[in-house]
């Protein structure tokens, strides 16, 4: 039965950051037991925590068991009888797991909670009771974090994603002990959660958090038996899959009551003060003599934040050594002007920098990057890739990203170095995209760093910041940037310490990508037209421009240019979800991969299509010919085939039959597992410029082994038709054909495009 007191009570709770309202008249009540708070990314569920915890300015009313908390100090609140276990966990990495639980229990007096019940409520706490902070596995680094809690033996414990990053059975050991302290009724939670299914598992009510608001509170049975509210407003199920459609249902068809997710995009307010002027340089970072008098600036967001005009925190309130999060800034006065420091975007943003690397020998670097990021108002988070075993100083360590290893930490900790390498390079690239909060990644180091950073790199989206500064990176860094929007900038000096030289570059580097961050272009905003891919090589650009033309009014022409990283490039844009259609008119990297050639796109090359189901127009362009460098660097058992110099530094050669059979055989096998809309054209009139009556790769046997190939294995239906048409590739009749079925299958352009 309900108590006549509540333990928690939350009435008309507002939060600003500057002038962003965070959270907007929230209420939420807790009799007793367990109340999951759900909800997307950025919606104020860990900003309702902090405000609990008193470590953000708040109006409207808090009371714990009736008496009000609200604008107590952190410490207070605390010994009111609240526990936080906070996102990110937060333990010292110095401290063993006995000094945490010590220097917690001395400044409590009595209690059911004690450190031995500590220890047998998590037996391996006492196995690891000698080991630092940064020794302990994420899920023993959690384990610590809700012990030292409940050691404050508080009435309520405020738990923000406790199971974030964890491996499933650490999660299920969390979701266990959870259920036991609810069962057992000592200990109320209030519990922040993004995996679903630990939510509606231990909680009695769920309650979801929309842009600020507590939008619907329900029971947690019910819930997850409502697959399509899950969808609808967390775009989540209940196993946590992400549902790319969950946005996809119009406005109009939402059942009465729900509440529309909306994205605030932020630009700069014309309403500053005709007096103030901008300033984008860090004051901290002149020499001491010369920094100014730090005090509180009012920045371009908190002018008509009531929270900040209020009594308790005025201007003239603050001095010289406090510290106001998000809302403060140090300015210069002079008589004439105050000069205002615009906070970028990114510093009140739910993402992070993660700032990866080899913290055991590049440690004093990356934490020199860190600090750089730290003052620009950049919210950081490192991770350790270091293979040596020795203690870190990071906030992810080397064996919570080796657990991510599909073999497990094992498999990364060989005690070989080049294995370890590799396998801790596969354990961070699945780490990262674990990660929901990437803002952007940056890493220093010389060969072994660069490649264990790259390659979790290359497997983020295009348009996320990545920052590489390498020692390699002023010679072929095609492995290591391969199709990814990386950048590679050359350290100059071995990246070995802080000197006059590495501070400089460094320092760049990280301003760089703080300034990505801060600056960083939302979607469809360079365009309002879906953007398509288009394939284009020398001997097809008449063609390809003549598509483009017929197309440019209506959609953003992507142009990709068929040297295997052109086509990789392409991909990459699908599989980020960038491009709405493709029309594949050169697909010339095949010819490279099969025979030999210098530009292959890889075995890979369709495999995004096929997985994001785009509309697909294809066709034959320029596997007439395979691609070498200057003519002395044919091999040797090419020497006596059809050669052609394209120029000084390309050497092209004529494909045979045997070769254009086995090629189109491979391409018809691509495109049946397609189950996107598919129109492959064949060009009976030739596949290139050279490739046509008294040209120099005129060779009717061999396209026709090519064309019955890709015939012949290819599966027709109703979405997937092969078209052949007589006319040579470049003839302005095949681009009108190609133009002609592109319109079919594509869906019409639509103004709202813009603003998803």
């Amino acid at each position: 039965m309900a108590s006549a007191t509540p333990i928690l009570e939350i009435n008309g709770l507002d939060v600003y950051y500057g002038r962003a309202h965070a959270l907007q008249s929230v209420s939420l009540r807790l009799e007793s037991g367990v109340v999951a708070v759900v909800g997307r990314n950025g919606m104020g569920k860990t900003t309702l925590c902090n405000a609990i915890t008193g470590l953000v300015p708040s109006a409207g009313s808090i009371k714990l068991a009736g008496a009000e908390i609200r604008g107590l100090t952190p410490n207070r609140i605390a010994d009111v009888g609240i526990g936080y276990v906070p996102q990110g966990r937060r333990v010292w990495p110095s401290l063993t797991v006995d000094e945490h639980l010590r220097l917690v229990a001395k400044h409590v007096r009595g209690g059911e909670w004690t450190i031995k019940r500590i220890y047998e409520l998590f037996p391996r706490l006492a196995e690891r009771r000698r080991n630092g902070g940064a020794q302990l596995s994420g899920g023993e680094q959690q384990m610590l974090a809700i012990g030292r809690a409940l050691l404050l033996n508080p009435k309520l414990l405020v738990m923000d994603e406790p199971t974030e990053g964890l491996a499933p059975v650490i999660v299920d050991q969390v979701a266990s002990m959870l259920t036991r302290l609810a069962h057992e009724g000592a200990v109320s939670v209030l519990l922040v959660e993004q995996n679903l299914g630990v939510a509606v598992d231990v909680a009695d009510q769920v309650a979801i958090m929309v842009n600020g608001r507590i939008a619907r509170i329900m029971p947690a049975a019910e819930l997850a038996r409502d697959t399509a509210l899950q969808q609808r407003l967390l775009g989540v199920r209940a196993s946590g899959d992400a549902d790319e459609e969950a946005n996809a249902k119009p406005k109009e068809e939402w059942d009465d009551g729900m509440v529309e997710v909306l994205t605030i995009r932020r630009a700069n307010d014309s309403d500053l003060p005709d007096t103030a002027t901008t300033a984008v340089a860090d004051p901290m970072s002149a020499p001491v003599q010369n920094r100014p008098r730090p005090r509180l600036a009012f920045t371009q967001w908190n002018t008509g934040n009531p929270l900040l005009q209020s009594s308790a925190v005025r201007a003239n309130d603050i001095t010289a050594s406090s510290h106001v999060e998000d809302d403060s800034a140090i300015v210069e006065e002079s008589p004439e002007s105050a000069s205002i420091v615009v906070l970028p975007v990114a510093a009140t943003a739910r993402s992070a920098a993660y700032i990866a690397g080899t913290f055991d020998t590049k440690g004093r670097e990356l934490m020199f990057i860190r600090n750089c990021l730290d003052r620009a108002g950049i919210r950081t988070i490192t991770v350790d890739l270091s293979t040596s075993g020795r203690p870190s100083s990071a906030n992810v360590s080397p064996a919570e990203v080796a657990r991510h290893h599909p073999k497990g930490a094992s498999a990364v900790f060989t005690n070989d170095r080049g294995s370890a390498v590799g396998a801790m390079a596969m354990a961070f690239e699945r780490f990262i995209v674990s990660r929901r909060d990437v803002g952007g990644l940056i890493s220093a180091g010389g060969s072994g760093g660069t490649t264990l950073a790259t390659q979790a790199m290359r497997r983020l989206p295009i348009g996320v910041p990545k920052v590489m500064v390498s020692t390699v990176a002023s010679g072929d860094v095609k492995a290591y940037v391969g199709p990814a929007d990386i950048c590679m900038m050359y350290a100059v000096t071995d990246v070995s310490g802080i000197n006059r030289i590495s501070e400089q570059v460094l320092s760049n580097a990280a301003h760089a990508l703080a300034g990505m961050l801060a600056h960083r272009r939302s979607e469809g905003a360079a365009s309002t037209k879906p953007a398509i891919g288009l394939t284009m090589f020398g001997v097809t650009t008449p063609c390809v421009q003549a598509v483009a033309k017929q197309l440019e009014d209506r959609f953003d022409c992507l142009t990709f240019h068929a040297t295997g990283t052109g086509g990789q490039s392409m991909e990459k844009l699908v599989a980020s979800g960038l491009l709405s259609g493709v029309i594949d008119i050169t697909t010339t990297e095949v010819a490279d991969e099969f025979v030999g050639g210098v530009f292959s796109a890889g075995q890979e090359r369709f495999e995004s299509i096929i997985q994001a189901k785009v509309p697909y127009v294809g066709s034959c362009g320029a596997l007439d010919m395979v691609n070498f460098h200057a003519k002395h660097t044919v091999p040797e058992k090419f020497k006596n085939r059809n050669l052609y110099v394209h120029n000084q530094n390309v050497t092209l050669m004529r494909t045979t039959p045997e070769e254009n059979a086995a090629m189109g055989a491979w391409i018809a096998a691509k495109l049946n597992r397609m189950d996107g809309p598919v129109r492959f054209l064949i060009p009976e009139g030739g596949v290139s410029l050279i490739d046509a009556p008294d040209k120099p790769f005129w060779d009717p046997a061999a396209n026709n082994a090519l064309f019955t190939a890709i015939e012949s294995n290819f599966r027709p239906g109703s979405n997937r038709r092969l078209i052949r048409s007589r006319h040579n590739i470049n003839d302005p009749e095949f681009a009108d054909l190609l133009v002609k079925h592109f319109q079919e299958i594509m869906p019409q352009p639509r103004a709202a495009f813009a603003t998803r």
